[in-house]
C-alpha cells in the first residue's frame, strides 16, 4: 500500500500506532539526555540540592541555544523537503551545506557572548551566592560544546529528510546512552561533579555529530555536505530562518517564562525551590514526551486528510489522539499522586528539598488528565495549515495566561502560588482551545452541506 492510499484509506489507530511509536521513542531519547544528567547532578553526595538548583538557573540559557538550534533544523529541513520534492537535488545539497556553517557560526557567537556575560545572566536568571557558582561551572562546560551541538542537532534532524529516520534515531539513542555512561564516571568514578555532568553532554554531543557528518560525508545519504556549499548566502538562509522562526520564537517565549518562574521562587525565601522545580519540570518532562510524540505521529495523518477534505478522518485522527494521550497521562498521574516522594528523590538524593518538591509535584501535575486536549488541539491547528491559530494556542498556555497567573498567585499564596500557576494556565487554556476546535469543527458541517447541495 502506497502512502497515500494508506493515510487515506488504513485504519485511523493502526496509523497512529504506526507514525507515533518512533516519535514517541525520539522524544523520550531527547527528554533523556536533560533528565539523566539531572538525575546524577541531584545525587551528588552533599551538594545535590544546591547542584541541581544551580543547573535550574542555567536552564533559560539552555533554552536559547535550543532555540537557535530549531531555527536552524528545522528551516532547513523543510527547505531541503520541499526542494527534494521538486526534484532539486543541488539545491537541496546547498541549503544543507548553509545550515551546517550557520550552525558554526550562531554556535561561535553563543559562546563567546555566553561565557562573557554568564555571570550577570545566571544572577538575573535567579541565582544566588549559594547556588551561582554550580551554574557558573555547569554553564561554561556546556558553552564550549554549543557549536557541535548546534551541527549535530541539525544534522540529526535533515537526515529525517534524506530518508532515514532510522539511522536519525539510532544516532540519537547512541548520544544518549554514552551520555548515561559518562555521567556515572565522571560524577561518581572520577569525582567531577557538576563539571562531569556538563563534559559528558558535551562528549555526547561531539558523537552525535560525528555521526552525522559522516553520514553526510561517507554515508549513504542521498544529499553530501560539499565544500562548496558551505559559503552562505543570502537567498539560501533566508527561507532557513523564515520557516524555523515560530519554533524558534517558542522557545524564546519559554526562556523568558523560566527567567520569571525561577524569580518568583527565588522571592519566595525558598533557594531550592528553583531545584525542586528543575525536579518536577523533569518529571513531567518524561510523561509529556509521549504525547508530544503521538502529536508528531498524528500530524501527517490529519494533514492528508485535511488537504483531501476528508474531515471526518482528520477529526477521528485529532479524537483518538487525545483519548490515547489521555490516557497515557491519567497514568502519568496516578504514578505521581501514588509515589511522589520516590520519583523526587530521583533528583534530591538526601532528600534535602523533598518538603518542598513534593506539594509541588502533586499541584503542579493535578491538571495532567486534561492536557491532551489542549496540547493535541493546538497541534492539530498547526496539521491543517492554521499557523497562526496554532502559535497562539501554544502561547496561551505557556505564556499569555501562565506569565500574569504566576505573578497573581505567587503575591496572594508565595510558594504554593508558584505551583498552582500552570494548573489554573491549564484550566482557562483547555476551555479556549476546546471552543476553537468546536468552531472548527462546525466549518467542516458546513462546508460538507455545501459539496452535498452542489452535487444535486
Amino acid at each position: 500500500m502506497d502512502r497515500q492510499k494508506e493515510l487515506s484509506e488504513q485504519s485511523i489507530i493502526k496509523l497512529l500506532v504506526k507514525y507515533s511509536i518512533p516519535a514517541i521513542i525520539g522524544m523520550l531519547v531527547n527528554a533523556l539526555y536533560n533528565v539523566v544528567d539531572r538525575m546524577f547532578i541531584g545525587n551528588i553526595p552533599g551538594i545535590g540540592a544546591l547542584a541541581i538548583t544551580g543547573v535550574g538557573i542555567t536552564m533559560p540559557i539552555i533554552t536559547i541555544i535550543l532555540a537557535f538550534a530549531l531555527l536552524i533544523s528545522a528551516g532547513a529541513t523543510a527547505s531541503i523537503s520541499i526542494k527534494l520534492g521538486q526534484g532539486k537535488r543541488d539545491e537541496a545539497e546547498v541549503i544543507l551545506g548553509n545550515a551546517v556553517s550557520l550552525s558554526v557560526l550562531i554556535g561561535f557567537i553563543l559562546t563567546i557572548l555566553g561565557i562573557i556575560f554568564s555571570g550577570q545572566l545566571l544572577m538575573l536568571f535567579g541565582g544566588s551566592e549559594n547556588t551561582i557558582q554550580y551554574g557558573i561551572t555547569y554553564i561554561h562546560i556546556f558553552l564550549l560544546g554549543t557549536t557541535i551541538n548546534l551541527v549535530g542537532f541539525a544534522l540529526n534532524h535533515i537526515m529525517r529528510a534524506d530518508g532515514s529516520p532510522k539511522m536519525a534515531a539510532i544516532v540519537m539513542v547512541s548520544g544518549c546512552l554514552l551520555n548515561i555512561v559518562l555521567d556515572a564516571l565522571f560524577i561518581f568514578v572520577l569525582g567531577m561533579g557538576i563539571a562531569g555532568a556538563a563534559a559528558a553532554t558535551i562528549i555526547s554531543q561531539i558523537l552525535t555529530a560525528i555521526l552525522g557528518i559522516i553520514y553526510f560525508t561517507k554515508g549513504k545519504s542521498h544529499l553530501k555536505i560539499k565544500k562548496q556549499n558551505l559559503k552562505i548566502t543570502l537567498p539560501c538562509i533566508k527561507p532557513i530562518l523564515a520557516i524555523g522562526s515560530a519554533p524558534f520564537m517558542m522557545q524564546i517565549a519559554i526562556s523568558l517564562v523560566q527567567i520569571i518562574t525561577n524569580n518568583t521562587l527565588k522571592a519566595t525565601g525558598e533557594e531550592i525551590a528553583i531545584g525542586a522545580m528543575t525536579a518536577i519540570m523533569s518529571i513531567m518532562m518524561l510523561i509529556l514526551m509521549p504525547l508530544f510524540g503521538i502529536n508528531q505521529g498524528a500530524q501527517p495523518i490529519i494533514g492528508y486528510n485535511y488537504g483531501a477534505k476528508n474531515y471526518q478522518r482528520s477529526k477521528k485522527a485529532l479524537l483518538f489522539s487525545v483519548l490515547g494521550g489521555t490516557i497515557i497521562l491519567i497514568v502519568g498521574f496516578i504514578i505521581i499522586e501514588t509515589m511522589p516522594n520516590t520519583l523526587i528523590r530521583l533528583f534530591d538524593g538526601e532528600g534535602a528539598m523533598i518538603d518542598i518538591a513534593v506539594p509541588g509535584l502533586r499541584i503542579y501535575a493535578s491538571t495532567m488528565p486534561i492536557l491532551a486536549v489542549s496540547i493535541v488541539g493546538s497541534n492539530y491547528f498547526q496539521a491543517i495549515g492554521k499557523a497562526g491559530i496554532a502559535m497562539f494556542l501554544s502561547l496561551l498556555r505557556q505564556v499569555i495566561v501562565l506569565i500574569p497567573m504566576l505573578f497573581m498567585l505567587s503575591s496572594v499564596w508565595g510558594l504554593t502560588g508558584v505551583w498552582l500557576a500552570q494548573p489554573v494556565s491549564d484550566i482557562i487554556c483547555t476551555g479556549v482551545i476546546a471552543g476553537f476546535l468546536l468552531k472548527e469543527f462546525n466549518t467542516y458541517k458546513a462546508s460538507t452541506q455545501s459539496m452535498e447541495l452542489e452535487s444535486v
